[in-house]
């Protein structure tokens, strides 16, 4: 794995990687074998990010996209994009500000990732409304920090958590200074986690004056996904963990070794990889594969898996568990506190889009996410769909985007107090 790792040198580097290598081997069995999911991460050849994801998906079809850097309290240099108006389009700033907040171990690229027709960045841009997409810490889009490198452990040691109390903050206040209007947030997966805990501050919820939510997800007492409950089963998070590996990167050598872990031991079927993590999803194009991969999956932290595993072991929405003593410190209590659902102010309007084959979102997750809101959100359940299938379906236009639009048209206003 392209990692990052504590210890004395290359050395300790290479020490921690053997013995991680040995760890997975005793836990799995067939990992030398190797799987279609594996070789088809080792065969794509990812996009080079030098010149920003304007510049490699927007700019060549014809939208209008700018580059803009917003740097967090604690020193990371976030990549936004804005996308004024559709690709026909004469005036700028004309629609409501949508803000669009992609999910684990993607970047803002997965907007615009299909075609224009079927991917949401696009549809909203020319449907009227001013598009401006996040790319959190870490990803290709915002591997920037004001002191650190993405060598040093340092600048892997967050969870979701600082990317709702850091980088989203950071992000929409931008917006909202540049638009002097209230936002309409869109999230999909990890980008609903982070907007529902980040609505739950007072200085972040002023901002947003509707949010609609795709897989939305606080809690994970019921993931099924068959990857995801096999690493959670190994403890795959503490054994990278104690090996100082703290950036996590599914691109790299180590990243394909461990995928191969999970995947060849009789366990998990990974020749249908995407399956296996999220659950079945209709309409994805399997086609485009390999284009996909030129894109995905980003890097994320180690310690942002172990935050999502302790909400699958623990049933909490809450913070990252320090532990006793850690926990003291940090928040003054023994256990790190949760993410109140309830303090979400109810005239924050919801919608949110959720499928019946999801098996990370899963149905009885959502109802109890509904179920602790003071809002009463409006509910899009399509059956047939699983968890990808809200970003990537190619039916996702006429299944899921029109009525989102229409719940942002009824509930964003240019004129909403700043």
């Amino acid at each position: 794995m392209a990692m990052t790792v504590s210890g004395g040198g290359a050395a300790a580097a290479l020490a921690s990687t053997l013995l991680l290598v040995l760890l997975l081997c005793c836990c799995v069995s067939g990992a030398a074998h190797g799987s279609s999911a594996s070789a088809a991460l080792r065969r794509a050849v990812p996009r080079a990010a030098a010149g920003g994801l304007c510049e490699e998906l927007l700019l060549p079809l014809g939208y209008p996209c700018t580059e803009h850097t917003v740097e967090t309290s604690d020193g990371f240099l976030i990549s936004l994009q804005h996308i004024p108006h559709g690709k026909n389009g004469v005036a700028d700033n004309t629609g409501p500000p949508v803000f669009l907040q992609h999910g684990l171990f993607q970047g803002g690229d997965t907007w615009f990732i299909n075609s224009a027709e079927q991917s949401l960045g696009y549809i909203l841009a020319d449907n009227g409304f001013d598009v401006w997409i996040g790319n959190v810490r870490g990803t290709r889009w915002s591997k920037g920090h004001s002191t650190l490198t993405v060598h040093d452990k340092l600048f892997w040691d967050w969870s979701w958590q600082e990317l709702a109390e850091y980088d989203l903050l950071a992000m929409l206040s931008y917006v909202y200074t540049v638009r002097q209007s209230k936002i309409l947030y869109v999230g999909h997966s990890q980008g609903t986690i982070m907007g529902l805990a980040a609505f739950t501050l007072p200085e972040i919820a002023k901002m947003i004056s509707s949010a609609a939510l795709l897989c939305p997800i606080t809690y994970l007492d019921h993931v099924s996904a068959r990857f995801v409950v096999r690493a959670v089963a190994m403890h795959l998070d503490q054994m990278l963990v104690t090996m100082g590996i703290h950036q996590l990167n599914f691109r790299s050598d180590m990243g394909v070794q461990i995928v191969d872990s999970l995947c060849d031991d009789g366990h998990v079927d990974c020749n249908d990889l995407l399956s296996s993590i999220t659950g079945e999803n209709c309409c994805f194009n399997g086609s485009r594969v390999d284009y996909y991969l030129e894109y995905e999956p980003h890097p994320s932290s180690t310690k942002n898996l172990r935050h999502l595993f302790e909400m699958i072991r623990k049933g909490t929405f809450a913070r990252y568990d320090y532990g006793l003593w850690g926990n003291l410190k940090r928040y003054g209590r023994l256990t790190p506190p949760p993410f109140d659902l309830s303090s979400i102010p109810e005239s924050l309007r919801m919608w949110m889009g959720y499928g019946g084959l999801d098996a990370l979102a899963d149905v009885t997750d959502v109802e109890r996410t509904v179920k602790e809101l003071k809002t009463t959100p409006e509910l899009l359940y399509i059956g047939d769909y699983g968890h990808i299938d809200f970003v990537m379906s190619v039916k996702a236009k006429d299944d899921v985007y029109v009525d989102l639009m229409r719940f942002l048209r009824a509930n964003g206003s240019l004129h909403s107090s700043y």
